[in-house]
């Protein structure tokens, strides 16, 4: 079994607490961690629901009012296997 190799670039990791709930969601995204925050402050400011799409196009959406906290990072390519640097 392979798996598809999504991209060369880095990516944005995003942490999403949600209120009344003890689960956190992790999503990484290719937007750039400043499109990110824009998203999240437009959704919150507006009183919308904050829409983000993952690296392999499922569409998450979180009601506006249930966001706890937002965590924005970018992430880095992860290696695998042994390797000497």
């Amino acid at each position: 079994m392979s798996t598809k190799k999504i991209s060369s670039g880095s990516t944005t990791e995003v942490r999403i607490g949600i209120s009344d709930s003890t689960q956190e969601l992790h999503i990484e995204c290719d937007l750039t961690p400043e499109k990110v925050i824009e998203a999240v402050t437009a959704a919150l400011d507006s009183g919308k629901a904050l829409s983000l799409t993952d690296m392999r196009g499922r569409q998450t959406i979180i009601a506006n009012n249930k966001i706890s906290f937002v965590e924005v990072g970018q992430s880095e390519e992860r290696k695998v296997g042994f390797a000497s640097a």
